[in-house]
């Protein structure tokens, strides 16, 4: 959430903000008059306890309990102030940086930079599922009849290639000389501290997953609940990263804190009714690498640039053809103050899809979450929060078995990972 300082004292840049992301302006003025009332409430408490204080030390009984009695209702009315107060702050987008794109969907987006040429094939392509299937690698007929639409076994070479994937970026990101390669060349002398391997659970409480700015109204429907429990399945391994330092307070000198997380993720895709529906690119399951960091309010830009140029880097060890969008105001998540994605060539479709994302937070999550820094000078500032994409595997799977796919329906394994695969170079 947004700081209540800068929406008290900058409202019209608040709202310039998030008119960017098509969201409506007068929350802000909808929030400074229940922040009001609520500040009014506050004063009208103390000014009455005191005044109860006083005629108790006087023993004047009739108006300490009149008194009381005002403290009460004031205070019941503060509760219903505090909610809605609440609930409006949580509703409140981020304020996307200056650089942000303004636009108001996907066409908004610019492309930065593009690696790699697409592939020419001297044959006709095919499909991530024709080969999968043909080669005994995907199975989505079984599993459409024991779990339904849009799930799907992995089998054989593609599932050892899955952890062959997981392997090869965890060895990336604990290499702390890579790294330090990679932080050098966005700032000399920034930071390269490794990431820390973690499998996070994939269920979150509610209050948590709210703290998180995942699961705000609108969201829901997008989410798996179970109700008995009163959980959540999670969406991404960063919903469950990203509490990991919840109402805690990080010396500085032990910033920044990054860790790679591997999970399982749940989606329902809600809303996305006949947007393909063919093959492991949009389903409810799915397993994905994700980083997410707690960087120094100062660095937190050059914490996303670190962590793009780790995407990158990834996907060109894959040797696969991609390009990095800055995605703009319209096209970006809430929580988000500058988001970067990247898109990787799938031969298949003639085009670029999205594979990885990169959200920059600021101090939206930390606020949420009461994550804080101690300054060396014993001052207290929230950190700043990034969460990336390294590898949603489904879709890096379909880029490289497309992409290697050979004339007599084979599949090239990248170099990078013959050694996951004991050193098998084709698969089929």
């Amino acid at each position: 959430m947004l700081d209540i300082e800068l929406i008290r004292k900058e409202p019209e840049m608040v709202k310039a903000g998030i008119s960017k992301k098509k969201a409506n302006p007068k929350l802000v003025d909808d929030f400074l008059e229940v922040d009001k009332v609520w500040r009014e409430l506050l004063v009208e408490i103390e000014t009455s306890r005191a005044a109860q204080k006083k005629a108790g030390e006087e023993r004047n009984i009739e108006e300490a309990k009149r008194l009381k009695e005002i403290i009460k209702t004031a205070e019941e009315k503060l509760k219903d102030v505090e909610l809605r107060r609440t609930n409006i702050l949580l509703i409140i987008p981020n304020i996307p940086d200056d650089d942000v794109p303004v636009g108001p969907d996907e066409s908004g987006n610019v492309v930065l930079r593009k690696w790699g040429e697409p592939k020419t094939f001297d044959f006709e392509v095919k499909d991530h599922v024709e080969l999968g299937e043909k080669l005994g690698l995907i199975n989505i007929a079984k599993a459409g009849e024991v779990t339904g639409a849009r799930f799907n076994y992995l089998m054989g070479d593609l599932a050892k290639l899955e952890f062959g994937i997981v392997q090869m970026v965890f060895d990336f990101v604990t290499n702390e000389k890579i790294v330090h390669e990679l932080a050098e060349k966005i700032e000399p002398g920034y930071s390269a501290k490794i990431f820390i391997p973690v499998v996070p659970p994939v269920m979150i409480r509610p209050d948590v997953f709210r703290r998180m700015g995942r699961l705000d109204p609108g969201q829901e429907e997008e989410r798996y609940y179970l109700p008995k429990d009163d959980l959540y399945l999670v969406g991404s391994a960063e919903h469950t990263l990203g509490p990991l330092h919840m109402d805690e307070i990080i010396p500085e000198e032990n910033l920044p804190i990054r860790y790679m997380g591997f999970s399982s993720a749940f989606r329902r895709e809600s809303g996305s009714y006949g947007k393909d529906v063919r093959g492991i690119l949009r389903v409810h399951q799915f397993d994905k690498l994700e980083m997410e960091s707690f960087s120094l309010p100062e660095n937190s830009r050059k914490e996303q640039d670190l962590i793009v140029s780790i995407q990158e880097h990834l996907t060109r060890e894959l040797n696969i053809p991609y390009q990095v969008i800055s995605v703009c105001t319209g096209d970006m998540g809430g929580p988000d103050k500058r988001q970067i994605d990247m898109e990787c060539w799938i031969p298949s479709q003639n085009r670029y899809r999205e594979t990885h994302t990169s959200d920059m937070m600021a101090d939206y999550q930390s606020r949420r979450l009461q994550t804080k820094v101690r300054r060396k000078d014993g001052k207290l500032e929230y950190v700043h929060m990034n969460d990336a994409t390294a590898f949603a595997i489904g879709r890096i799977l379909i880029a490289i078995v497309e992409n290697n796919q050979t004339a007599d329906g084979k599949i090239n394994v990248p170099k990078v990972l013959q050694k996951y695969l004991g050193g098998k170079e084709v698969i089929g």
